[in-house]
């Protein structure tokens, strides 16, 4: 893989250095307003040749009128990558999508999901579990503008809904519009009363409904995200007969423990260490630096890469007072990273 290259844009070229990213689902990277970006995700990469990562929701009218560039643009070692949009409006999804083609997506995923209350105004998100026919109908849209597959990130359901009677339907009414790949959080979202941080936590899990999803509908390629914490668990929901697991805040807050050893989901044993992976990040930084950028726009995503180990501390406290300062740059990457091993040793 090419760590350094650089583009606005994916290519074909870019894409035949990954695997096919049919079979990246099996373990993918969560989708998460704030958190990862284009930089996170060269980050996550460093640590697995083989997930799927997702782009941070991108509304279909930002990409309609908004600056394309800054919402769209990757680098290639990403690859295989998702694009994840947010909408309801059939014309606007397809045009967003058309739009989207030049840049070379491995997946275009429709956000039924997201809690969020400036999501809910815009009627998109988790509250078209409500509405089935219309996200059938936008899939329906953007599968016909779309190159790569559609699929669709849900909930087992909303607020008085009762999972075990709207989920199925709901599956049934989306893949009829021609998705085949549904990943499902594992949650009910109470679009009122709770807010979006507790909708990540309070409403129980339902593992059992998922997988009984994927008995009832073992045509589809049925994911499972939600609560997922460990490279264990994800391998005990495959071996229960999933088609893939999404992981989310795990992959963020400790990605080291998450990511490093994933890909030996598909038998590959590449498994780089922790310090190995900041020295691989080294040329993305100097390349970003180069270009005006600044130091804690990325390293902001790596404080947790040494979660739980010695000197953990140590690295967290010297990027996260020194990468905002004017001019910091990769000495300051090195201070930090000899904090770890000051203590290891």
């Amino acid at each position: 893989m090419d760590r350094q290259a650089l583009v606005p844009r994916g290519s074909t070229d870019d894409k035949d250095r990954h695997m096919n990213p049919s079979h990246a689902h099996r373990l993918s990277v969560a989708p998460m307003m704030d958190w990862t970006d284009r930089h996170c995700r060269v980050f996550h990469r460093m640590m697995t040749r083989r997930a799927m990562l997702y782009t941070e929701m991108v509304t279909a009218p930002a990409i309609l009128h908004g600056p394309r560039p800054k919402l769209l643009d990757y680098s290639a070692p990403e690859h295989p990558l998702a694009l994840q949009l947010g909408g309801s409006v059939p014309q606007e999804l397809a045009q967003a999508v058309r739009i989207a083609r030049d840049w070379g997506y491995d997946e275009i995923n429709l956000n039924v999901g997201c809690p969020s209350d400036r999501v809910q105004s815009g009627c998109f998100g988790a509250v078209l579990m409500e509405r089935p026919q219309l996200v059938a109908d936008c899939v329906a849209a953007m599968i016909a503008e779309s190159a790569v597959p559609v699929t669709v990130k849900c909930r087992i359901g909303v607020d008085d809904q009762i999972p075990e009677d709207v989920l199925p339907g709901f599956l049934d009414t989306v893949s009829r519009a021609g998705v085949r790949h549904i990943i499902i959080h594992a949650r009910k979202a109470w679009l009122q009363g709770l807010s979006p941080k507790e909708n990540r936590e309070i409403p129980p899990l339902d593992y059992p409904l998922v997988l009984q999803m994927k008995r009832d509908f073992p045509d589809l390629t049925i994911c499972l995200n939600g609560g997922v914490t460990s490279l264990s668990q994800a391998k005990d929901l495959l071996d229960q007969g999933l088609d893939g697991v999404m992981i989310g805040r795990a992959a963020y807050h400790d990605p080291a423990a998450a990511l490093i050893g994933a890909d030996a989901l598909w038998g590959d044993d590449f498994a780089p260490d922790a310090h190995s992976v900041v020295q691989d990040m080294k040329p993305y930084i100097a390349a970003h630096l180069a270009a005006g950028g600044r130091l804690h726009q990325i390293t902001r995503h790596m404080l947790g890469l040494f979660t739980g180990r010695p000197g953990a501390r140590g690295w967290r406290r010297v990027l996260s007072t020194g990468a905002t300062r004017e001019g910091a740059g990769l000495d300051l990457l090195d201070e930090a990273l000899a904090q770890v091993q000051a203590t290891a040793a």
